[in-house]
């Protein structure tokens, strides 16, 4: 996503793009100071330079003209409330082979199977931004109450961007559930100057993790970029999950842009085959900015012809307005791409915060 996000009017997007630099040059604050920190001291490797991770198989990052450009529309106007009809009060556990997949809102969700309770990129924050009072917006509230969540076991967090890794959430996490947390390089940092007791472990692209009882989870490269200020960018790693369970392989890409299906192509022939893969569908206009960081709904439709999976969900959509398109936009432009690609409507589903899906 674009570092800020949400398309707002020019005086609101001046007046958020002032307060940051100006907290990050203040460097008042643990939060302040995480801003412009070294989140990783590592050796260089193919995808890391000493300071930077990077990605030898995207193109290269916008420039600050462009951001300017990007920030200067408008795109098509939200509601301010778009409340889901569905709320979700999971069971304790789920056991055997069944998936149990709820959708709490855009990218976060609750996997359970075989009495194991994941949450992947978990954000309880009315907004995606470092601010209280200005930034992406939440319409709908999550779809399952934060006291109505099960005993969480793991935590996945994919990378740093505000609507992805909300220090908050999981600083209430640590507190109520002290799950294990497991997330790219870097990002470790980012959560322990926030809050030490969130159990944090950075782990590498293809760096397998073995939680037992036939468990496992996986990094995996894809196509994007990490920043939490104009100053930090790329010193955090992002990634996708490959997540082991009895009841087969989940493959839970968060955010990632297309290209030529590099990616998709490798998790399928590296770690396929895939029961259920997670894919993103939204905040992906305009297509000149946004389509090397981000899928829109035709290229989610290959990644999932190119991942092999047997079933998809859809994700980053309809809760935090972050580009140009219309709230209805991502499903609808699914619906075309689903019916034109001949591909099943029940085999690559959107659901609302709040709705369950059982895949048994």
């Amino acid at each position: 996503m674009p570092l800020y996000g949400e398309t707002m009017p020019i005086s609101r997007r001046r007046l958020f793009l002032s307060l940051a630099a100006l907290f990050a040059a203040l460097g008042g604050g643990a939060a302040a100071r995480t801003l412009l920190a070294r989140y990783y001291d590592g050796p260089a490797s193919d995808h890391f330079d000493g300071v930077r991770f990077f990605d030898a198989h995207s193109s290269p990052l916008k420039k600050p003209a462009d951001l300017l450009r990007f920030f200067s529309g408008r795109g098509e106007k939200w509601p301010e409330r778009a409340p889901s009809p569905y709320s979700d009060r999971p069971p304790a556990r789920v056991e055997g082979k069944t998936i149990r997949v709820s959708h709490i809102g855009h990218v976060s969700v609750l996997i359970q199977t075989a009495g194991l309770n994941v949450l992947c990129d978990p954000v309880w924050s009315e907004r995606a931004s470092p601010f209280t009072f200005v930034g992406p917006k939440r319409v709908n509230d999550p779809g399952i109450a934060f006291e109505a969540l099960p005993p969480i076991d793991l935590v996945l967090v994919s990378h740093c961007h505000y609507d992805h890794l909300d220090v908050a959430t999981l600083s209430r996490l640590a507190a109520a559930h002290r799950p294990r947390v497991i997330t790219p390089l870097g990002n470790d940092a980012i959560m322990r100057a926030y809050d030490p007791a969130i159990g944090a472990e950075a782990r590498d692209w293809e760096e397998r993790v073995d939680l037992g009882r036939g468990f496992s989870v996986t990094p995996v490269a894809t196509r994007h970029w990490s920043a939490r200020s104009l100053w930090d960018r790329n010193k955090a790693l992002w990634a996708s999950f490959v997540i082991e369970t009895p009841g087969g392989k989940i493959y839970f890409v968060a955010d990632s842009g297309y290209g030529e299906g590099y990616y998709f192509k490798t998790a399928r022939d590296r770690h396929g085959p895939f029961r259920l893969a997670m894919l993103p569908i939204g905040a992906y206009e305009p297509r000149w900015f946004m389509r090397d960081q981000h899928m829109n709904p035709e290229e989610a439709v290959r990644a999932l012809a190119d991942c092999g999976a047997e079933f998809a969900l859809a994700l980053h959509h309809g809760t935090f307005k972050l580009t140009y398109e219309a709230i209805d936009a991502p499903r609808e432009a699914l619906a075309v791409a689903l019916k034109t690609a001949g591909v099943s409507a029940e085999r690559f589903r959107t659901l609302l915060p709040g709705e369950v899906w059982e895949i048994v």
